[in-house]
């Protein structure tokens, strides 16, 4: 459970044969823990904070949580962990060095955990990305999601295409290297869901 269960969460969702995910505002400090452990997998290397101590990720996001253009969301199924959600104004990001920005875009960045010791879990990705869509398209009237996942981070891009993005052109997001952030470069390829794909009708 995570640390702080009686968090309002800004959204709920119960997908059938699933369970409910809610999308709660990371605490920097109270998620540290559990943000770290999934951060420093091998399989997390596309996050980019595989080396990072508890203390270091605790930073970050309570760096992040003073930003008005950047947030982060933990997101958790039936009351348990389930995963990580950042949602960033493109305008406000590299990003919008790659793309013309429209009105009404948003960026997300989303980190699924390893599974648990029952093995793969069958319709996860699915389920959440279907939650977090709902969230921003609907919740937060929103007209189109962008991400852009690293070229090499191949299953996370047959996730959002499976799930209804179209891809967008590969792009080279300029390393970013100032007080507060470093981000190195970063060979992405964009994808793009709009509210009407996603939530026809």
């Amino acid at each position: 459970m995570s640390d702080t269960p009686t968090r309002d969460a800004v959204h709920t969702r119960t997908v059938d044969g699933f369970g409910t995910v809610r999308v709660l505002p990371l605490d920097p400090h109270a998620d540290a823990a559990t943000v770290h452990a999934w951060v420093r997998e091998e399989r997390a290397v596309f996050w980019g904070m595989n080396g990072l101590t508890q203390d270091q990720v605790e930073e970050i996001y309570a760096h992040l949580d003073t930003l008005d253009t950047h947030h982060a969301y933990l997101l958790e199924k039936d009351g348990e962990p389930a995963g990580l959600l950042q949602t960033y104004e493109p305008e406000a990001d590299r990003v919008s060095e790659c793309y013309p920005v429209e009105p009404g875009d948003i960026g997300i960045h989303l980190l699924l955990p390893p599974p648990g010791p029952d093995g793969t879990r069958h319709g996860w990705s699915s389920a959440l990305l279907s939650a977090v869509a709902e969230y921003v398209l609907v919740g937060l009237d929103r007209r189109r999601v962008v991400v852009d996942p690293d070229v090499r981070n191949e299953k996370a891009i047959d996730r959002f295409l499976k799930q209804g993005f179209v891809a967008g052109p590969r792009v080279v997001l300029p390393e970013i290297d100032i007080p507060d952030v470093h981000l190195p470069e970063k060979h992405a390829q964009l994808a793009f869901l709009t509210r009407e794909v996603a939530f026809p009708g």
